[in-house]
């Protein structure tokens, strides 16, 4: 008789998610609060702020490509899972000295930085870690523990703001210490499997020549992957939203909470049916499930509005985010893992700067409301694209390799 497969999971996905949800809790401590922060007390503008997450995020995405294609050559991804947590809790530091919109985008920029060097190996080495019959349930757990730090975090900056008087800096210094947890988890706990593959040369300059053996169908789960991202821009805007709407500055952080509680509580299930079921329903589905956020983010006239709106679209997150990386873990060989995970970050990573900058245009010229249309929108021409698809490949998306 198998084992239960939440039971099952191999220990290493166990830390990997541990080590995520320490990382959220700070990190989501600090976005909770941030765009509020520099907005009210840094005097940015709608636009400043977009830029500043659209091209945070796609130095993110650019480096992933860098960091997959070497821990493919080096055979290793735990050295670059450690460089990259590490620069995130040195960022961490940052954000409560700084006095200028310079000091945060230099510090959002390392924070990237360090994201862009540690999200693909991690995603790789999931899937490393787990048998192919696994890697939605996997991809689900590690997901839904990071997603708990992600709400975690909200909940404790609204316990602070209160405790501190709505005193914004002091409690963006408690974000400091769960990163520096994480990385001491992340030391002392994960491992690398034993792997046959390793590059000869793994110092010599890194060149993407290999990654033409990548087959179609990664290129369209890319693809897919991109346009998704293009009707999800920043969870910025789901704060901004709020703060327009009148939310107090202490409960501001709860939007994020709201969210992330239903991420959570989705992405494990989701992750099991679609080892079980497939994936071009959930897809589908999630993509329904966006379009709804968005209507009700556009017309609410109230935060609890917002904050169902938040709900939904953590409903949304939760139904595809894992399954999206199934989706390039299974369409990619093994020696090829770290560099398709980093191309596919590099395309969501370019479609959420474009995705960030329209959002941030959209609200500056045309008001709040123009941008979860335009979010909507997207969301309706990703699921019209997987729909045409399937009328033209008899009613598949690209198969897996498991």
């Amino acid at each position: 008789m198998p084992r239960a497969p939440l039971i099952g999971l191999p220990p290493g996905i166990w830390a990997l998610g541990f080590v995520s949800l320490l990382m959220d809790v700070s990190s989501e401590l600090v976005h909770s609060l941030l765009p509020v922060f520099m907005v009210s007390v840094l005097g940015a503008g709608m636009i400043t702020i977009g830029l500043i997450e659209g091209v945070a995020e796609a130095t993110a995405a650019i480096i992933k490509v860098f960091s997959g294609v070497i821990s493919d050559r080096l055979g290793r991804r735990k050295p670059l899972l450690v460089l990259g947590y590490g620069l995130a809790a040195i960022a961490k530091l940052v954000f409560p000295l700084a006095t200028s919109i310079g000091w945060v985008f230099g510090a959002r920029f390392v924070d990237r930085v360090g994201k862009g060097i540690r999200v693909a190996p991690r995603d790789a080495l999931v899937a490393d870690i787990v048998p192919p019959r696994q890697r939605g349930a996997a991809y689900g757990l590690r997901q839904a523990l990071d997603s708990v730090g992600a709400f975690t975090g909200p909940l404790l900056a609204v316990a602070l703001m209160i405790g501190f008087a709505s005193d914004i800096r002091a409690v963006l210094w408690a974000a400091v210490a769960p990163a520096l947890f994480a990385v001491s988890l992340l030391v002392t706990v994960v491992r690398d499997p034993a792997t046959a593959h390793h590059d000869p040369d793994p110092l010599a300059p890194v060149s993407f020549v290999e990654a033409k053996r990548l087959e179609l169908r990664f290129w369209l789960v890319m693809l897919l992957g991109a346009v998704f991202t293009l009707a999800r821009f920043s969870e910025a805007f789901l704060v901004l939203r709020a703060h327009e709407l009148g939310l107090a500055l202490a409960y501001i952080p709860l939007i994020m909470v709201g969210m992330n509680v239903v991420y959570a509580a989705v992405a494990y299930p989701a992750g099991r049916l679609s080892d079980r079921y497939g994936h071009r329903k959930l897809l589908l589905f999630g993509l329904g499930i966006l379009v709804a956020a968005d209507g009700v983010l556009a017309w609410a006239v109230s935060p609890w509005q917002v904050f169902a709106g938040a709900m939904l679209w953590g409903l949304h997150m939760g139904l595809t985010q894992g399954l999206l990386n199934k989706l390039v873990a299974d369409t990619a060989p093994t020696h090829l893992r770290g560099t398709a995970f980093g191309i596919f970050n590099l395309a969501t990573g370019i479609a959420l700067l474009l995705a960030s900058v329209i959002a941030g245009l959209l609200w500056d010229r045309l008001g709040a409301p123009a941008t979860f249309l335009g979010g909507a929108a997207f969301a309706g021409l990703a699921a019209a694209g997987i729909l045409v698809y399937q009328m033209r490949r008899g009613g598949k998306l690209p198969e897996s390799r498991a």
